[in-house]
């Protein structure tokens, strides 16, 4: 099986020289930013988060976006959400795909940015446009926000990280410019590292597959046993490589001769969460986590 290395966990690593500009070329353009959208994940919304996002902005007013709520376990994602605005943060929560209805960001944003042109009418200076920089980490639906604020493309969208490399001026319409920027993470991913991987905010070569496979299938095993048995088993053997030629055998993975093609399968359990064919699951549980 290729690259299926046992994961140790042991802090991982994956921080591009692009994220390290990233943060710097956001801190030089800050001054011209009036308020910050973050986008997290509704099925990891504490992993999601950037862990030094406050560092980063500093002070600016922030809205968190909170996309793929349609494929979150909403009682659960609901006490994250419960629990940002309880630390003061506006928040949305949002589907992306299919018809989207924006008005609550936009009337969000134009709130926010009224008491921000008082400020600027007291000062002596003018009222101006909403300029809105947008973060987030890798994959996480920055792109098809943008594309769906501005009602056309008009930025790159794949459902893999790294697909933005640059930070970029977009206009939206005449009340709103967004600063398009590259996905960020952090140097040490630490205990987040499988939940980031589950949802693919880092690239798959550098992943243990094999490990973050079974992974997934453990926490399906935990926290939604209806969907396991649904879409792959009836449980887990303790021999993870058991329940892999099951699979394999339930969901036809196999190669000539009637044998299981383990890495097919491991990309198949990879790719349902992926691409959305697995609904209703929130991996970052809201007991037991440390909350900072």
């Amino acid at each position: 099986m290729a690259n299926n290395k046992k994961f140790d966990n042991s802090p991982i690593n994956w921080y591009p020289g692009h994220m390290a500009k990233t943060k710097r070329l956001i801190k030089e353009n800050l001054s011209l930013i009036d308020i910050v959208y973050e986008i997290i994940d509704a099925r990891m919304p504490y992993s999601s988060k950037i862990e030094d996002s406050e560092e980063i902005i500093k002070s600016k007013p922030k809205i968190l976006i909170m996309t793929k709520y349609d494929l979150c376990d909403k009682k659960e994602t609901d006490k994250w959400i419960n629990y940002y605005k309880e630390k003061g943060y506006n928040i949305l929560s949002l589907n992306l795909e299919g018809n989207v209805n924006l008005k609550p960001l936009i009337n969000l944003t134009l709130e926010v940015m009224e008491n921000i042109n008082q400020k600027r009418v007291a000062s002596g200076l003018k009222i101006r446009k909403v300029r809105a920089l947008v973060v987030g980490i890798p994959n996480v639906g920055k792109s098809t926000l943008i594309n769906r604020l501005a009602g056309k493309k008009v930025t790159n969208i794949g459902n893999k990280p790294g697909i933005t490399k640059n930070l970029s001026w977009i206009r939206v319409n005449d009340n709103i410019e967004l600063l398009d920027t590259p996905g960020i993470l952090w140097p040490k991913l630490k205990d987040k590292a499988l939940n980031l991987a589950s949802f693919t905010a880092i690239k798959e070569e550098v992943l243990p597959l094999f490990e973050v496979a079974e992974y997934i299938l453990k926490m399906l095993e935990k926290y939604y046993p209806d969907i396991l048995k649904t879409r792959y088993t009836e449980k887990l053997n303790d021999d993870i490589i058991v329940t892999l030629e099951e699979i394999g055998k339930k969901r036809g993975c196999l190669i000539k001769g009637g044998e299981v093609d383990y890495d097919k399968v491991i990309a198949l359990i990879i790719n349902d969460v992926k691409n959305g064919y697995i609904k209703g699951i929130t991996f970052d549980r809201f007991k037991g986590v440390k909350h900072e």
